[in-house]
């Protein structure tokens, strides 16, 4: 008879013995992030939850139960050994790619306020755009790992450049010009990451920049939303509603805020309170402060990060860890800034800390992958 290990099924092998804890103060810190997230969903949401679903705590329920799986997703990625995915990038891009186009199939994707980015399956919804991220990240660095040469040559970077373009157009359809920006900084971002050289990073962002304009124009809507940007109280009851109140909701919190429940601004004035503006009613609760010690949370989380990814023990667990980081990096920054009326308003949730499930299951599975790299690494 064989050896007993020879018996092991191929998923079993996938695990990989602990050489230690890991980074822990990267994951006290992911942590501590998507807790409050919860505290702060259930504080933003409970009014507008009482009022459409007669239940308070209906946007906390949910919230809990995916910081619940996505904590299991957490422990069970970070014991998986990295390595063994390299073969699995494109079989899991070549999925997501499927999952994007099955919003567009009726009855299958969910639509909400003039957007399809969801596919229903009874009271179960996910968007496939949070999982595209991940499988293009995924994709990327095993394709660089084969051949560390090829982000050097244009000719190499095309299969790269593809897959980023494919998955930017069946966001772009839904449509999602928000995550559509994620990906394509993305794109760049692993390319650079990879080695690819300044000239061809330069001249792949010139048509970026001249196609921007032009998908504005294309669309009334964003170009009302970018004249709204410009001066929102020109439109107060429409376009330039909801910047407005996002406004007001930072001022009424000025340095220490109002105080933890006691936002005004959530009591159905600020639209999208609980997702894409929970930051506005962070501001007005806890103030310039509160909002600061969350960044630097963040900030801290995104460091702790990156040095996983310098000290990784392999040229594709540094890409992938800092494909991750970078999309939750870009997604905060970014969150942030059209929250604070800096860029035009776009429907982006704040990383771990937005109501929404794929998003927070997804980013903290990405966390726990960041993780697991950093239980493996040799010691210094």
């Amino acid at each position: 008879m064989g050896k007993p290990e020879a018996l092991k099924l191929p998923l079993l092998r996938a695990f990989q013995k602990d050489r230690g804890a890991g980074d822990v103060l990267f994951l006290v810190g992911v942590v501590t992030i998507a807790a409050l997230g919860v505290l702060f969903v259930y504080s933003a949401s409970f009014y507008t939850a009482e009022v459409q679903y007669g239940d308070k705590f209906y946007f906390l329920k949910k919230q809990l139960l995916g910081f619940i799986l996505g904590l299991v997703a957490m422990l069970l990625l970070s014991r998986l050994d990295v390595t063994r995915w390299k073969r699995a990038g494109l079989p899991v891009l070549l999925i997501s790619l499927v999952l994007l186009a099955a919003v567009f199939i009726p009855g299958l994707g969910k639509t909400s306020y003039g957007a399809t980015r969801w596919i229903g399956v009874g009271p179960v919804t996910v968007q496939p755009s949070e999982l595209a991220k991940f499988a293009f990240v995924l994709f990327t660095a095993g394709y660089f790992a084969k051949d560390p040469a090829r982000p050097r040559s244009l000719k190499g970077i095309l299969p790269v450049l593809g897959a980023g373009v494919a998955v930017c157009a069946l966001i772009l359809l839904e449509p999602n010009l928000s995550v559509t920006m994620v990906m394509a900084a993305l794109l760049l971002g692993m390319l650079f990451l990879a080695g690819t050289p300044i000239k061809t990073l330069v001249l792949l962002l010139l048509p970026v920049l001249v196609a921007l304009p032009v998908l504005i124009l294309a669309e009334p809507y964003r170009l009302r939303r970018l004249t709204a940007f410009l001066d929102p109280w020109s439109s107060p009851q429409d376009e330039g509603y909801q910047l407005i109140q996002s406004l007001y909701a930072l001022a009424n919190g000025n340095l220490f805020g109002v105080g933890l429940f006691n936002s005004r601004q959530k009591f159905r004035f600020l639209p999208f309170a609980e997702s894409d503006f929970i930051l506005a009613v962070i501001a007005e609760e806890t103030g310039f402060f509160g909002v600061l010690c969350l960044f630097v949370l963040i900030g801290f989380v995104v460091w702790r990060g990156f040095r996983i990814a310098a000290r990784a023990n392999t040229y594709y667990e540094f890409l992938l860890v800092s494909g991750i980081m970078f999309a939750f990096a870009v997604q905060a920054a970014l969150n942030a800034l059209v929250v604070s009326g800096c860029v035009p308003p776009t429907g982006l949730p704040l990383p771990l800390v937005s109501s929404g499930n794929t998003s927070l299951i997804v980013t903290m599975a990405g966390m726990g992958v960041v993780w697991g790299v950093s239980r493996r690494e040799r010691p210094s």
